[in-house]
């Protein structure tokens, strides 16, 4: 059985690219959203296995998600993205529920699966 989830980036672009990737392997995406106040919402309506979660959101930042999204139990994994180096997140990304991180240009099937797993 495929694992469901929400892509959530502000990018049409990198959506519909993490999307087709995703869904080639397997992934069954059943929602997008663009702004953290969305995804929030579609976590809720839609209780995905995984999010895959932009850091840097137009509304409220991917750590502040994450942790609505954690607390209340809406998915069972979230993984935090960003086309920015890791290490410029710094405590942050290691004190933050999710389940890992996977920088935008590294995105695969498999790294996703491996941190949700």
């Amino acid at each position: 059985m495929p694992y469901t989830l929400l892509i959530v980036d502000d990018h049409a672009g990198f959506r519909s690219s993490a999307r087709a990737l995703l869904e080639a392997d397997g992934w069954r995406v059943i929602g997008e959203a663009s702004t953290g106040n969305d995804a929030i919402a579609a976590a809720r309506r839609l209780r995905p296995d995984a999010v895959l979660l932009d850091i840097a959101l137009p509304d409220i930042d991917g750590f502040a998600v994450c942790e609505s999204i954690m607390q209340d139990e809406t998915a069972r994994a979230v993984v935090l993205t960003s086309s920015r180096n890791p290490a410029s997140y710094g405590s942050r990304l290691h004190a933050s529920r999710a389940r890992g991180f996977i920088p935008k240009d590294e995105l695969s099937a498999a790294s996703l699966r491996a941190l949700t797993s």
